[in-house]
């Protein structure tokens, strides 16, 4: 390959291409839009069916769609009140238009609420549904770690406080990325160190998507977990081979044991089914990128402000719904794009 490209540099005007430049080209020369762009790049990167799947419906121009049609309506909405400011006097402007637009911006509001509250679905599926191991010290919480890696990721050992910083592992199931941390088993200590990673373990417990609470079936010590809801939590009883079956296992949702295999199955079913009602329906045009989220709730708060400022002077909410246009115009790169095209397109391998 080396010599392939030594080769190439001798003939006069030969470069490599730079990271995403013919996708840039296409983009430049209106084949398709910036999500259809970053669909591309997402395809590029996607490590899982159901992420190739999402990948593949953006880059199909589907969220385009969507967005072109808002951005329409936005205009068409601009374009009534604008007419009602500039042609007042004229008979077939009707002074009551407005009220016609602002029903229209609500029904519209509602919607963009809707579809940036799935941002959440688009990030479980880009990002991974993320999972967080805890419990008290020797509840086996490395061992799970390991047993659902299928390999040594983690050091197990009797003492307590092994565990003290985060180690997390990427599970494909069905399709679906999902990111398994393990933590530093949770207790009072004076040490120092081991408290940074105590406190680093209830800091991810408290933003986890699911949070699995391991209790050693043979040392029953639940974790205290005062900020965590129930129902992102999954209790589990571990080193079920260490003691005789009894009505104990009813106050968790499994009993498991890393040493026989038992209950690991159905824990990995488990944690299948919660990534999948998080991710919900990926036939859906769902926003997956940080810049969307951020441009839609920028594009959602001037409608909202529009709405919202019933006594301002009509030029002034028309300016509200214009900045609004504006930003939601920002995602697709119908306006003001120069200064994220290098964002865009460096994610790209080089040429792609």
């Amino acid at each position: 390959m080396d010599a392939m490209i030594t080769a190439l540099y001798k003939f006069e005007g030969c470069r490599l291409a730079e990271a995403g430049e013919f996708t840039r080209r296409a983009f430049a020369n209106g084949k398709f839009d910036l999500t259809v762009a970053e669909g591309l790049a997402d395809l590029i990167a996607a490590e899982t069916d159901g992420q190739r799947r999402l990948a593949l419906q953006i880059s199909s121009g589907t969220q385009a769609t969507l967005y072109a049609s808002w951005r329409t309506e936005l205009i068409r909405a601009r374009a009534l009140i604008e007419a009602e400011l500039d042609f007042a006097d004229e008979s077939d402007v009707p002074g009551s238009v407005s009220d016609q637009v602002w029903r229209s911006m609500r029904d519209l509001a509602d919607r963009m609420d809707k579809h940036v509250a799935d941002g959440k679905r688009g990030a479980t599926v880009r990002d991974g549904f993320r999972v967080v191991i805890v419990g008290a010290p020797n509840a086996g919480k490395s061992s799970l770690l390991n047993a659902l890696a299928g390999r040594d990721v983690a050091i197990v050992s009797d003492e307590p406080g092994t565990t003290r910083d985060l180690i997390e592992i990427k599970l494909d199931l069905n399709g679906l990325p999902v990111l398994v941390t393990d933590t530093a088993g949770l207790r009072e200590t004076e040490g120092k160190v081991e408290r940074i990673g105590i406190d680093r373990a209830r800091e991810q417990a408290s933003v986890a998507d699911l949070v699995i609470t391991l209790t050693d079936l043979s040392n029953p010590v639940a974790p205290a977990l005062d900020d965590v809801a129930d129902n992102v939590t999954l209790r589990l009883g571990t080193k079920c081979d260490l003691v005789l079956p009894s009505s104990a296992a009813a106050k968790y949702d499994l009993v498991i044991s890393t040493r026989t295999g038992e209950g690991l199955d159905d824990l990995l079913e488990a944690l299948s089914k919660r990534a999948e009602l998080a991710a919900g329906n990926l036939s859906d045009p769902l926003p997956t990128r940080r810049r969307h989220m951020e441009l839609l709730v920028e594009t959602d708060r001037e409608i909202g402000a529009a709405i919202r400022e019933e006594t301002a002077p009509l030029e002034v909410r028309a300016e509200y719904l214009r900045r609004a246009s504006h930003s939601l115009g920002r995602i697709t790169g119908d306006v003001d794009v120069e200064d994220i095209l290098d964002v865009v397109f460096s994610q790209f391998c080089i040429g792609k």
